[in-house]
């Protein structure tokens, strides 16, 4: 179930930070990725780094292969931040921010542009840290915005639960409750990252628990705004239902 857009919150004008985000994430690959390798394996999160405060340079043997750990930021806090602006290849990259543009700009309206920037940044943060709790001496670095996405997506859960998203379905274009496209995505990282915890291999694969750390803070985050009434109601919605969708 592949997400293409979803209902805007009416009169808003642009997410200029979800806007910027992707583009800076879009520069990060392109022109210091790309050219040179050295830059992701010094400036990615590495979780024995994060629990030791230690910047470890040098060859890391792991499953058979190996990479060069090079010398990054001082102090090595900095890569928790980092590392949430860098990808692993091009689908990585486009995955991620397909679904940062659909699911950004309505909570980025509904918690206005600066508060926004604190709740991205800090809910990469946590879903680092979470994958860090299960994977404390791993040396394997740890890259993407996946996690501060996924605090987006947990915000939008409670937020924007009834809202229509066009996925590709199937073949088919299809609209669907938010609540169902984020519901289903959100069983299989809690299934997926369980079965992680279970095998307690450290492996280059994806960061499930990165997903649900960033995922619980988003849906704690966007609670706390529905509380404060910071939602719009449904009524706009269906208003801009009626002059159609982005």
């Amino acid at each position: 179930m592949l997400p293409l857009q979803d209902e805007n919150i009416p009169g808003r004008g642009p997410a200029y930070v979800t806007l910027i985000t992707i583009a800076l994430n879009v520069l990060v690959f392109v022109f210091l990725q790309l050219p040179d390798d050295a830059f992701t394996y010094a400036w990615a999160a590495v979780p024995r780094e994060i629990t030791s405060g230690t910047d470890f340079v040098g060859r890391v043997n792991v499953d058979g292969g190996s990479f060069h750990l090079g010398e990054g930021p001082e102090p090595v806090y900095l890569t928790l931040f980092s590392s949430m602006f860098m990808h692993g290849g091009w689908v990585h990259l486009a995955g991620n921010m397909l679904f940062l543009w659909i699911f950004g700009d309505n909570v980025e309206h509904a918690m206005g542009h600066l508060p926004f920037v604190a709740f991205y940044l800090g809910a990469g943060v946590v879903a680092t840290l979470a994958h860090v709790l299960v994977q404390p001496d791993s040396l394997i670095p740890l890259v993407g915005a996946s996690g501060a996405i996924s605090g987006v997506l947990g915000a939008y859960l409670v937020m924007f639960p009834a809202n229509r998203v066009l996925v590709v379905f199937f073949y088919m274009l299809a609209w669907v409750p938010a609540v169902v496209v984020i519901g289903l995505w959100a069983v299989l990282q809690f299934v997926s990252g369980l079965g992680q915890i279970a095998t307690t291999e450290q492996t280059t694969g994806v960061a499930y628990m990165a997903h649900i750390g960033g995922l619980v803070a988003g849906v704690l985050v966007g609670l706390v705004l529905r509380a404060m009434g910071r939602v719009p109601g449904r009524s706009s919605l269906q208003r801009a239902a009626q002059r159609g969708w982005r």
